[in-house]
């Protein structure tokens, strides 16, 4: 089902940038930001009870957090690269490189910036999860809303500088599908210091994790380890 996020995202984000009259700039990164917002939501309403983990850095933080054991978190972390691989692949056997694949690009000369930024800004949507969610799951009508909130206001904002992509998967996908992944570190170092940072700034505010947030993460509902 990640797989599936990845795919109408891409897909979408290609069709609307080059079917018909191009957009302006500030229509394509609005309409960027938008279209993953809103499939994160559906995602996460839909998936919610079973798995939402559809980014490495908010596994991490999970893991860190030792609400889910490494060896899960590095099923995950599989699972979420290969859909995103998978999803960009497909979108190149559709539509060609067109758009370039909704690909996330540092600004020449600024890599370092960039990956600064996007630490910021993954640290902020980990610590919206972390402390907005009772568990790292979905338990409450709010907290998908919140998610979606978060990523298409900075997706809004940081777009325009470099892709303000906060989820290493989703840069890995283009990248692999174009055949270049000499920028992608900046979309791997950046959120995963940032996913570091909030999980000590959430112990600070929260204390560690509680054993029904551990249940969540592996992926069970929590009124069903009642």
């Amino acid at each position: 089902m990640a797989g599936l996020t990845f795919i109408l995202s891409g897909g979408a984000a290609i069709l609307v940038r080059y079917g018909g009259r191009p957009p302006q700039p500030w229509q394509t990164v609005l309409v960027l930001s938008a279209v993953a917002a809103l499939w994160l939501l559906v995602a996460i309403y839909f998936l919610g009870d079973i798995s939402a983990h559809f980014n490495p850095a908010t596994t991490l933080a999970f893991a860190l957090r030792r609400d889910m054991g490494w060896v899960m978190a590095g099923i995950y972390w599989v699972v979420q690269f290969a859909a995103a691989a998978c999803g960009s692949l497909l979108a190149r056997a559709f539509f060609g490189v067109a758009g370039n694949l909704a690909a996330t690009t540092p600004p020449r000369g600024q890599s370092w910036q960039a990956a600064g930024f996007e630490a910021i800004i993954t640290f902020g949507l980990v610590l919206v999860v972390l402390n907005l969610a009772n568990g790292p799951k979905l338990n409450g009508p709010f907290v998908p809303l919140a998610v979606g909130a978060y990523i298409m206001a900075w997706g809004a904002m940081g777009g325009p500088f470099d892709g303000a992509s906060m989820n290493p998967a989703r840069s890995f996908g283009p990248d692999l599908a174009l055949g270049d992944l000499s920028a992608w570190w900046v979309y791997l170092v950046g959120p995963v210091g940032g996913a570091v940072a909030a999980v000590g700034v959430a112990y600070v505010l929260r204390g560690p994790a509680r054993a029904e947030e551990a249940m969540a993460a592996m992926g069970m509902p929590l009124d069903r380890g009642r």
